[in-house]
């Protein structure tokens, strides 16, 4: 398979985790990092967890000016594509043949004269008329029709990024999402958080509030050979939890993040977006009193444990510092409409040590 270019957009914040698993793939380099997408090459078929969506680079040209006048050269610009071209290297790489129709949805920064839906009606038009099918338009809120080609076209300021869906449907769409509840959490931000927990097989991960288990069935499928237990309080979520996992090795039970039935250092990873009531309020011993979950995370987490949370401000971290649990990365994201930052935490004593061993390792010292 020649290699491609692509583009994988995600979530404001994950654009380095992003870059990361498409390095790891070990047969991609990296052409662009930007607002919210990596523009990358590869040979390979590669499936990205971190993605929210996957594209085949149509064209980049030079941002167009903020006047709608100007929207006449992304009109000139669809009428250069290679649909046939297009279509083929689609199918070759596993996605559907053909354009049954045309959807596309348009972005931009900065302050212009149009709206988005002027971009996709003056790009999206000419691209069904050259291919022969219908044109699907956004404005009026309706979703597109069955076998609808989606596309995208982004206006940064500096390029105008017009892009081809590989798949059928988005790539944040996971398949194991039977079951949701209010305050599940987005699979690519859950991929993200499991990939910045450093897991490996035999390790014992945790969620004290799993809702939907998304982080945990993330975790299994970015390190396979863990062992996964949650715990909710709400039979609700842990119904959803359990349809999700299906043949997933994960442990769902009836637990109370304030007092969680686990013992002393026996937890290597945490991975958790607590109920701080933002979408969903905390219950049982956690009500009016969060300091409690801080307590039980210090509590269960080994000595050489890690624990990554998603925090909707950075005020908490003040009950984790005084627990001697110290953040060692800090990344806020922008997740409809909200400002969360994933933090990762470990002990402090850890720390203190690793850079002691650093530093006889770089001396070439033995210890005494």
């Amino acid at each position: 398979m020649t290699a491609a270019r692509l583009v994988a957009r995600c979530v404001r914040g994950l654009e380095p985790a992003l870059g990361t698993e498409i390095l790891q793939t070990g047969s991609a380099t990296i052409d662009w990092i930007g607002h919210r997408e990596v523009g990358f090459r590869t040979g390979d078929d590669v499936r990205l967890r971190t993605a929210d969506d996957v594209f085949l680079l149509v064209r980049r040209r030079d941002d167009v000016g903020p006047h709608k006048r100007d929207l006449a050269a992304l009109a000139e610009m669809a009428r250069t594509v290679d649909l046939e071209g297009l279509a083929r290297e689609r199918r070759i790489r596993g996605g559907p043949a053909g354009f049954g129709g045309i959807e596309i949805s348009a972005s931009f920064l900065g302050r212009r004269t149009y709206n988005r839906y002027d971009i996709e009606d003056a790009v999206g038009g000419v691209l069904a008329e050259r291919a022969g099918v219908p044109y699907h338009s956004r404005r009026h809120g309706e979703p597109p029709p069955p076998g609808h080609s989606g596309w995208r076209l982004t206006l940064d300021g500096t390029h105008a990024t017009l892009l081809l869906r590989l798949g059928r449907r988005p790539a944040h769409r996971r398949a194991y999402k039977n079951a949701t509840i209010p305050g599940t959490l987005h699979p690519p931000v859950a991929a993200a958080m499991a990939q910045a927990a450093a897991l490996h097989p035999g390790q014992r991960v945790l969620d004290p509030c799993c809702g939907a288990g998304t982080l945990l069935i993330e975790a299994h499928h970015t390190v396979p050979g863990t062992a996964l237990l949650g715990f909710d309080l709400d039979p609700a979520a842990r119904r959803a939890a359990r349809q999700n996992a299906g043949p997933f090795p994960i442990a769902v039970e009836h637990g109370d993040a304030g007092a969680l039935p686990v013992a002393d250092r026996s937890i290597d990873r945490v991975l958790c977006n607590p109920p701080w009531g933002e979408q969903v309020g905390a219950g049982g011993r956690l009500a009016g009193h969060p300091e409690r979950w801080w307590r039980e995370l210090a509590r269960v987490l080994t000595d050489e444990g890690r624990a990554v949370v998603l925090l909707p401000e950075a005020r908490g971290l003040g009950h984790a510092l005084a627990l001697g649990l110290a953040p060692v990365h800090v990344q806020q994201l922008s997740l409809f409409g909200s400002r969360p930052l994933m933090v990762q935490l470990e002990r402090q004593h850890d720390r203190k040590r690793s850079r002691a061993n650093r530093r006889t390792t770089s001396t070439g010292s033995s210890p005494r």
